[in-house]
């Protein structure tokens, strides 16, 4: 079910039972009374070593900056995680390339607009919500590489010159990078959800973690909007968390085997009946070449159980 079909089902899973009550207070603070991009220094020398990558869950709808239920821990516990990201690099990014479960396109796509505009992809929320800004500016010329490694890889490729940032990049990112001083562009899932072509997808791109880019995936490591706020839920997103979170410890070639296959894991179905929202993990540990994950983050959004995933 895409995030447009879900709409009903997403506002009764977060918005119902609120009493009506949206906090938007937190939105200043989170962006920080950030100045313009353009004025501000970014590195343009080579960042030193080859940068992670990561993939890490971006929460439902603009949960950082509007009341939508989860308990004061889990709202802790993940802004924290997602705040905590910005200081994995060893030193700054040229720019980062965001895997978004929220862009699905014939052929993997690249946003290529200089200041990409905001596209509130969510339904349901105060008025406030869609006024968020997180104005960090695009990066055309990463966009051109991007598709220069696809195609080397075999991949027809497009470009979307009006795209602009969805919530899984602009909500996440809006903790991580507050001054949106960061060059970020967005790659788009294939439509057809097939692993081995994503995994395909993050070899292709490894290179750019050589040439100073932060790869980021960003979905859920659980799916099923009817599951949260169901205690009966919650052991079977437990299953699955601890099957991929073992997964991710493996040897690339074992792991990437099990990716392939997720299907058949433990409650895999039950917590992704679309899997739209575990392929950017599939970009990401195909980027990740040999490096091994490590579990960044294990807590709980609306009693459900949600990983993040590191790699080198």
């Amino acid at each position: 079910m895409s995030e447009r079909e879900e709409g009903l089902t997403r506002r009764q899973a977060m918005v119902a039972g609120l009493a009506g009550a949206a906090t938007i207070a937190a939105i200043p603070a989170a962006l920080g009374g950030a100045a313009d991009p353009s004025e501000r220094g970014r590195p343009e020398d080579p960042v030193p070593g080859r940068l992670p990558v990561v993939f890490l869950p971006h929460g439902g709808g603009p949960w950082p900056f509007v009341d939508v239920g989860m308990r004061p821990a889990e709202h802790a516990e993940l802004a924290g995680y997602l705040r905590s990201i910005r200081e994995l690099p060893k030193a700054p990014p040229r720019a980062l390339l965001v895997i978004s479960a929220h862009w699905e396109e014939p052929v993997p796509t690249v946003m290529t607009a200089e200041r990409p505009p905001m596209y509130y992809d969510y339904h349901g929320f105060p008025r406030e919500s869609y006024t968020i800004q997180w104005p960090a500016p695009g990066a055309p010329e990463l966009a051109a590489r991007v598709r220069e490694l696809l195609g080397a890889a075999g991949f027809p490729t497009a470009a979307d010159p009006k795209r602009g940032f969805d919530h899984g990049t602009f909500v996440p990112l809006m903790l991580t990078y507050p001054d949106a001083d960061v060059k970020t562009i967005q790659l788009s899932l294939k439509l057809g959800l097939d692993p081995s072509t994503h995994l395909a997808m993050g070899r292709a791109l490894a290179p750019l973690r050589d040439e100073g880019v932060f790869i980021v995936g960003s979905g859920m490591t659980y799916h099923n909007m009817r599951g949260f706020r169901d205690p009966n839920a919650r052991p079977i997103a437990e299953t699955f968390d601890a099957w991929l979170r073992e997964t991710m410890t493996l040897e690339a070639k074992a792991r990437d085997e099990r990716l392939i296959a997720w299907a058949n894991a433990p409650a895999a179905r039950l917590s992704h009946p679309r899997e739209e929202h575990l392929l950017p993990l599939m970009v990401v540990a195909g980027a990740a070449g040999a490096d091994r994950g490590t579990t960044a983050y294990n807590g709980s959004a609306w009693g459900i159980r949600l990983s993040a995933y590191h790699f080198g």
